[in-house]
């Protein structure tokens, strides 16, 4: 197999890329080797070498801890727990949630042969009693897997005092109800709220 084919191989392995897609991010490159292909591959190998997981967290960082653990502005009281780092990212990209987060590293899933074992839930445990969080906030996804694992995290920390919150289900913002599927209309159903203008 030469140089091309690997490349394209490789590139298709890549989330939302196809073979086809592959093909065209290739010929992209290869035109523009001095500007695009180099710099990429470099900054590939740079991150290769650099990039590790938080060992507190399990966000994706040159340091360890990463720069959210030890910033001294976050609410360390205040612990959001995620399935994975893009679940992260996608949060604080909002820039709404001051506080710690912790990646599980996935969800509970008996067809798949995930348990609490290959799940980071135990140092999730420790760092609770640890740094003194008095909130954990579920920001699983709203699927069968995700249901079982808050519902499976909610029971192991009821012993401890702290307050498990859910992050709201239901509507969209901008949603038009005709185009709701009838699981998000019937969680917004069940989380509503009284309204004041």
């Amino acid at each position: 197999m030469n140089e091309i084919e690997q490349l394209i191989q490789l590139l298709a392995k890549l989330p939302g890329l196809g073979p086809r897609s592959a093909r065209r991010a290739v010929l992209y490159l290869m035109k523009r080797r001095e500007s695009v292909l180099t710099p990429l591959a470099q900054a590939l190998t740079d991150a290769a070498t650099a990039v590790r997981a938080c060992s507190r967290c399990g966000n994706l960082d040159t340091a360890d801890p990463c720069a959210i653990c030890t910033d001294p502005r976050r609410d360390g009281t205040r612990l959001c727990v995620v399935e994975e780092v893009a679940d992260l990212w996608a949060i604080e990209r909002s820039g709404a949630f001051p506080g710690r987060y912790h990646v599980l590293g996935g969800n509970l899933s008996a067809l798949d042969g995930v348990g609490p074992e290959e799940l980071r839930i135990e140092p999730m445990i420790a760092r609770i009693a640890r740094e003194r969080v008095t909130e954990v906030i579920l920001a699983l996804s709203a699927t069968v897997e995700g249901q079982t694992t808050a519902h499976y995290l909610a029971d192991r920390l009821a012993a401890t005092g702290v307050a498990v919150t859910r992050l709201a289900q239901g509507v969209p913002m901008g949603g038009e109800l005709d185009y709701l599927d009838e699981g998000t209309l019937s969680a917004a159903l069940a989380a509503r709220r009284p309204f004041s203008p």
